[in-house]
């Protein structure tokens, strides 16, 4: 009599992201070996991310031949006047879809596109290791030096941050342990009489002997300051009500995590993330476990993730890398150009073990990240500014892929005979895709091409990565059926798609297969 045939089944495929961690033996089917150009939207379907769109026309007259735009910074006056400036080429610009240089100071020689610039006051500051700090005044048409205060400099540190009434500088060459804070409300004056003005020394605070400031962060009232290898937060940086130094107080340490990269500090509102020399990091969770964590939030790939931040680092500071959180995506994006890798992590729930569901995208590669005011996500490329929408990177087509583990749905022994894929997919209308197969760990894949039907009237996903409302209007399912031929006791399932101009989700992949004999 013949064998009924069995349904195996992988309902929602890569809902716990990304594993290239732990042992492929035994890991649940909702992992995935590889999910690049994805997402996971609200209802946990692995779908396409957003493509990009250069909207600079003139990116390529004013930028030349050198990397890009490294750096965006969103300034909203007082009279809500906004203006968009970004770096590049050793230049600063106005404007988004056309780049407006803005002079320089007469005589000012800018080396490097490494700024962290802050609004405060009314003004944008200009912050850069090894140059002299400018401003621009709203209304103004020119970079301007921030003055000296009587005979003394202002600092040329390498960080910057706006809180607490003042703005605060670190990492000044060859004082990596001091940090500089503004008077009140004027970030002009860096020296003076009296206590308007704050210069804290680390020397003796660090946990753990010398290290160097990498990072300043304000969270839940704390000044958090970032080293190499240890965290120090502060208390009583009061900001209006007239705090003197003497006010600030040690209030906590963390040792042995730091953070290695400034540009990877983000506020998710309740918490801050950040790259450490083992992962990214929540600082929440690192707070409330006082001790060196053993889980941190990209544990799932942290091998992979460290190898790739090793690689970008070089002999660099660490520059290159870049991030974002954005609250309507609900992502953090850690960008790492130099090795053309985004690691975008889910910020909605983490896992059972506390680390976030995660995806990678590639052919994206952001130079700098930005979150406006509207929630609309710019990416710095090499030719201009770009926006994060639609599914064409810059018109033209990308790659997406999801690929399991081995998977032997619980069972170890019976040979699996694959026979028929059923693939469900959410939108996908007139895309083509390859179902890929192999067994028993081999990556040397069977494959299969299939298509979806070309739906004239298709509704479209709702705002935002699938992440905001729901499907408007109808919304196309399709389950293409695949015959499929082999067999083996473990089985390796993937799918690659092309996106070009749809959205594209996987819910389901159902397998019909004959259980053979044990081995």
């Amino acid at each position: 009599m013949a064998q009924p045939l069995q349904n195996l089944s992988i309902a929602a495929p890569a809902f716990y992201g990304l594993n290239t961690q732990d042992s492929p033996v035994g890991l649940s089917p909702n992992f995935a070996k590889t999910a690049d150009n994805c997402v996971i939207d609200t209802n946990g379907r692995i779908g396409a991310r957003s493509g990009y769109k250069v909207i600079t026309t003139n990116g390529a007259a004013v930028l030349g031949t050198s990397a890009g735009i490294k750096h965006i910074q969103e300034f909203i006056a007082y009279d809500g006047t906004v203006t968009v400036f970004s770096m590049g080429n050793c230049k600063i610009f106005t404007g988004t879809t056309t780049l407006t240089e803005i002079p320089f100071p007469a005589g000012y020689v800018c080396t490097a596109d490494d700024w962290k610039t802050a609004s405060f006051t009314n003004r944008v500051y200009f912050f850069q290791a090894g140059h002299p700090p400018l401003k621009f005044t709203a209304g103004g048409t020119a970079l301007e030096l921030v003055p000296n205060s009587g005979s003394t400099a202002p600092p040329q540190g390498d960080e910057l941050l706006a809180g607490f009434g003042r703005l605060w500088i670190t990492s000044v060459a060859n004082e990596d342990y001091k940090i500089y804070g503004s008077a009140l409300l004027d970030g002009d004056t860096w020296h003076g009489n009296g206590n308007s003005w704050i210069t804290i020394d680390l020397t003796t605070v660090w946990p753990q002997g010398y290290d160097s400031v990498v990072a300043l962060a304000e969270h839940n009232g704390f000044l958090v300051v970032f080293g190499k290898r240890s965290i120090i937060l502060y208390t009583g940086v009061v900001g209006l009500e007239g705090g003197v130094a003497a006010s600030i107080t040690l209030a906590d340490t963390i040792e042995g995590v730091g953070c290695i990269a400034r540009d990877s500090v983000q506020s998710t509102g309740s918490d801050l993330l950040f790259l450490s020399n083992r992962g990214v990091m929540s600082l929440g969770r690192l707070i409330q476990e006082k001790s060196i964590p053993l889980r941190d939030i990209s544990k799932n790939v942290r091998t992979d993730l460290m190898a790739r931040v090793e690689e970008e680092i070089g002999a660099d500071n660490g520059h290159t890398i870049q991030s974002v959180y954005s609250a309507k995506h609900a992502f953090y994006l850690l960008s790492l150009p130099e090795t053309g890798i985004v690691y975008c992590f889910d910020v909605r729930a983490p896992l059972e073990d506390g680390s976030f569901r995660v995806t990678t995208w590639s052919g994206i590669t952001p130079l700098a990240l930005s979150v406006f005011a509207d929630d609309t996500l710019y990416m710095g490329k090499p030719t201009g500014i770009a926006r994060y929408e639609g599914y064409l990177d810059n018109d033209l087509p990308y790659q997406m892929s999801y690929f399991s583990h081995p998977l032997d749905w619980g069972n170890t022994t019976n040979l699996k005979f694959l026979k028929k894929f059923n693939v469900t997919v959410i939108g996908g209308a007139g895309a083509s895709a390859v179902l890929n197969w192999s067994y028993d760990y081999s990556d040397n894949f069977s494959k299969a091409s299939f298509s979806f039907e070309n739906v004239v009237n298709e509704g479209v996903y709702g705002v935002g990565e699938f992440n905001i409302s729901e499907f408007s209007g109808g919304v196309t399912v399709q389950t293409p059926r695949v015959n499929t031929t082999g067999s083996g006791t473990e089985v390796t399932v993937g799918v690659e798609t092309t996106i070009n101009g749809k959205p594209f989700s996987i819910q389901k992949i159902d397998i019909h297969a004959l259980l053979g004999r044990f081995i």
